[in-house]
């Protein structure tokens, strides 16, 4: 059960930090700003929905 559980925390930990850099990515204001962040988003999930426009 200790590997389920490290699972669970993974997964968690990620979830805590895609939300914090979605609220800095709709933050940003210039598109360098935004490109960095987004980097850093494909870096925690790939396959997350950004928006670049």
């Amino acid at each position: 059960m200790r590997e389920r559980d490290q699972e669970i925390k993974r997964r968690r930990q990620r979830k805590a930090k895609l939300v914090k850099l979605r609220t800095r990515f709709a933050a940003a204001t210039t598109s360098a700003e935004k490109q960095e962040i987004a980097g850093k988003i494909r870096r925690v999930s790939i396959y997350a929905p950004l928006e670049l426009a």
